[in-house]
């Protein structure tokens, strides 16, 4: 990924940013939307926006904020479009890329946060957009199914996992009777 820029880059630089939280808000256009449906194997992306309070700490930028999308994904089983709206808030940490990643803890401030989200950046900017692409990609269903989509299956030959296993016989001569 080092030297490619992500199809939604919205880069802040540290040296604008201080201690006190700055509120910022992104959203994708239409081009950044298409490349990253295409990126995450969407049928598309309709809408994505973020809002976030950055704070700058050191080296370490600290991002909280939540994501808004409205995607279309499509079914397993099926290929249907499946609609999806994500809401997802975010902590994340950004921290310096390190090249020697065992002198990290060294100089590291201790914070509070243990539970957020780490993230790298390199030079002097972190990329909000390309961390609000990531937290869509983790929010999304990783198996959506369309409205139907079992039945389909079942009409096409393939048993879903009630139609298997020990009980499975019981079932189709119950079915029967």
């Amino acid at each position: 990924m080092a030297g490619m820029t992500p199809e939604f880059s919205r880069p802040f630089r540290l040296d604008e940013l201080g201690t006190a939280p700055r509120n910022v808000a992104i959203e994708a256009d239409e081009a950044e939307r298409a490349a990253l449906a295409k990126r995450f194997g969407l049928i598309s992306v309709d809408s994505l926006s973020a809002k976030a309070d950055l704070t700058r700490e050191g080296d370490i930028v600290l991002a909280t904020g939540s994501l808004a999308a409205e995607v279309m994904q499509a079914c397993v089983a099926s290929g249907d479009p499946v609609p999806a709206t994500v809401r997802e808030g975010f902590a994340l940490r950004f921290v310096p890329a390190r090249a020697d990643q065992a002198d990290q803890n060294a100089d590291e401030v201790e914070l509070e946060e243990g539970d957020l989200d780490e993230i790298e950046y390199e030079r002097s900017a972190i990329d909000l957009g390309e961390a609000a692409a990531q937290t869509l990609a983790l929010a999304l269903d990783p198996f959506p199914r369309a409205p139907g989509a079992d039945e389909r299956l079942r009409e096409a030959g393939v048993i879903g996992e009630e139609d298997a296993g020990p009980f499975a016989a019981l079932k189709a001569l119950k079915d029967r009777i």
